[in-house]
């Protein structure tokens, strides 16, 4: 697929590559498009794509969410809430269905509360889409597995 301004995925980087934040030492990697699915990071040889969510705190947010290229999917929870433990195993399964072209995100609210300030987090749990650092949209409360990637997938553009 192209880069276009309307795209998210691939905007503000090569026609032929993305920016991809390595899961395990937060490296950025020019992953060519064609091979988006696959690769290991240049600098700590894991796999770039893990199929599931990964914990972000203030540290690793900005090599995630504003510096690559991937639009990020945040899941603003806390241990101590019922709702966010009912949508942890559908959030989890939303990683699989949507890596490569999102990349998904656990935030602790009270492990990272300069984060939710950021985003004004008022209820938990929330759903936030952001593209280099910016927010594209948002949700709040848990929900069933295909209305979230519906979600995702309409408000990026239908992929």
């Amino acid at each position: 697929m192209p880069a276009t301004a309307t795209n998210p995925t691939t905007a503000g980087a090569a026609a032929d590559s993305l920016h991809v934040a390595c899961p395990h030492c937060d490296t950025l990697n020019r992953v060519p498009v064609a091979k988006l699915g696959g690769g290991k990071c240049g600098r700590c040889g894991a796999p770039l794509f893990q199929g599931k969510p990964l914990a972000l705190d203030g540290r690793r947010f900005a090599a995630h969410a504003e510096r690559g290229d991937l639009p990020l999917l945040i899941d603003f929870w806390a241990e101590w809430c019922g709702p966010c433990r009912m949508m942890a195993p559908v959030f989890a399964q939303a990683a699989a269905a949507l890596e490569p072209q999102v990349r998904l995100a656990k935030v602790d609210t009270e492990a990272a509360p300069d984060l939710a300030a950021r985003f004004g987090i008022r209820s938990i749990p929330s759903l936030v889409l952001v593209h280099h650092g910016r927010e594209i949209a948002r949700t709040a409360g848990a929900m069933p597995l295909p209305a979230l990637v519906t979600w995702v997938r309409q408000t990026l553009g239908g992929r």
